[in-house]
């Protein structure tokens, strides 16, 4: 039993990647499955579409690595967070699809909690703000949308739970209804000082508590599960975030990591201290280990790498993501078209999300390059958002490196323009699966195979540092450029 599997179940796709015992990714298996739009602002996964993509991925990737079910010594899980699913605990049923963390249909509702003065008992219990973005305000729609549901869920017939507990429920054949810290600190229901879910808060959002997940250590005993043919243990659990943040090593108060999925989201570590922001920054867990939590400071932007899809799939003007930064270098700089990606509202630290995106200083020039530029200049820009508010926060320090992961830093180009807007290094490290890296480490450590945190961090290798090449002036030009093309977009 030297290895450990870890599942990393994202927005788009599911992937399982098997590690050996000194933490080398030996066997990878991925799998897309469909992204349901139902109107304007709303995006839907199919719970069984997933699960088939997890059992799919696992098997593959056991298959690809010549193991056995009996050589894996845990898995490790790691989820796309807040989106929000609704099941039978009899049936295993879902009812109706999962509402994704990008969907925004509760808008509305945030808004009228906030009007009502309800987002200060949120942020102070939770650390985070009213937005639709978390849990609980999808969790209540589902419960209004169906007819009984409400009651179904008071009686425990009906269980709630991230992606996290929805798989761990599948896994264990319904034996283990669970989820860790990392994910309970996402769906605006739980108490981050108190550490546990709390009462008025599931008052106010109308949820009942019997249908909520018993909440654990990132590295525990979840149960096991024998979908690989024999008895394996499900040893080590966080979102997608705070499991890049553990894969990079971000374990000392102040390092600061950068994930470039589909979105982007800054993690600072800030050790046993919870900052609660001024500036619009959630305050979270990033990783609760014996007991002990450790909090981290975070900027979530929601269109990254969904930016580069866009352009794909949307404007057709480039074949693949991969062509992205060769087509934005040929770009007339000079011209200085801005895009702001808001395609389903504005992350931090704006949260507005009823605004839209929008293009600025378009000329009879402007072409497939100078959109690409902007494109991938707009992921720099919302970086350089949260790298401010998390200095106007008092968090960090002067000389903070940021490490980055993501499927967009494979690109060189993109990586040297965001540390020209930050005016800061930005350091890729050698393993670029840091997310699956995170839940493997967590459950190997759990199982006794892999070092601890100390030891851990000494395996983190750099690949190759940005050093910021743009003058002061020009960096500042070009940030007062985003930040009023932002102020026009929300205008309108």
């Amino acid at each position: 039993m030297s290895h450990v599997i870890a599942i990393d179940q994202g927005t788009t796709s599911t992937r399982a990647i098997v590690f050996d015992g000194k933490m080398r990714a030996v066997a990878t298996a991925q799998q897309e499955f469909p992204q349901y739009y139902p109107a304007s602002g709303q995006v839907e996964h199919e719970p069984e579409e997933i699960w088939d993509s997890v059992v799919t991925t696992l098997r593959g990737a056991v298959g690809k690595a010549g193991l056995s079910g009996a050589e894996i010594a845990g898995i490790g899980i790691t989820n796309q967070r807040e989106t929000t699913l609704v099941w039978d605990r009899e049936t295993g049923q879902a009812l109706g699809r999962a509402i994704v963390w990008q969907d925004r249909r509760t808008a509305g509702f945030c808004a009228k909690l906030r009007e009502q003065g309800h987002e200060g008992l949120v942020t102070d219990a939770t650390g985070l703000l009213l937005d639709p973005y978390f849990s609980a305000t999808k969790l209540a729609w589902i419960l209004d949308q169906y007819p009984g549901a409400r009651g179904r869920a008071e009686r425990g017939d009906l269980l709630f739970g991230t992606v996290d507990s929805y798989l761990i429920w599948r896994l264990t054949g319904g034996k283990r209804h669970v989820t860790d810290a990392t994910n309970a600190a996402r769906t605006a229901l739980y108490d981050i000082g108190a550490g546990d879910w709390s009462t008025d808060l599931c008052a106010l959002f109308g949820v009942p508590r019997a249908m909520l997940p018993e909440v654990l250590d990132c590295a525990a005993d979840f149960g096991e599960t024998e979908v690989l043919g024999t008895p394996v243990k499900i040893l080590g659990v966080a979102g997608d975030q705070q499991a890049a943040t553990l894969g990079q090593a971000c374990f000392e108060p102040g390092m600061l990591k950068s994930t470039y999925g589909t979105g982007c989201f800054a993690l600072m570590n800030t050790g046993g201290t919870r900052v609660r922001s001024t500036h619009r920054l959630l305050t979270t867990i990033a990783y609760r280990l014996d007991g002990q939590v450790t909090y981290a400071l975070e900027g979530s932007i929601f269109v990254a790498g969904a930016v580069v899809q866009w352009m794909r799939d949307a404007l057709q003007i480039i074949g693949s993501a991969a062509e992205s930064g060769a087509l934005a270098a040929q770009a007339d700089a000079l011209q200085g078209v801005t895009l702001v990606p808001a395609f389903t509202g504005l992350g931090a630290p704006y949260w507005a999300p009823e605004c839209r995106g929008a293009v600025f200083g378009l000329t009879r020039g402007s072409g497939r390059a100078e959109f690409a530029r902007a494109a991938l200049e707009s992921v720099a820009f919302q970086t350089r958002d949260l790298w401010e508010a998390m200095r106007a926060d008092g968090a960090g320090h002067a000389d903070t490196v940021l490490r980055v992961d993501g499927g967009m830093v494979a690109s060189d180009w993109t990586m040297q323009r965001l540390s020209d807007v930050l005016g800061a290094p930005v350091d890729r490290p050698v393993m670029a699966e840091t997310t699956a890296l995170g839940a493997a480490w967590l459950a190997g450590m759990r199982a006794g195979i892999y070092p601890d945190a100390a030891g851990f961090a000494e395996t983190w290798a750099l690949d190759r540092r940005f050093e910021p090449a743009e003058d002061a002036s020009a960096r500042a030009t070009g940030y007062d450029r985003w930040k009023r093309a932002v102020d026009a977009a929300m205008s309108f």
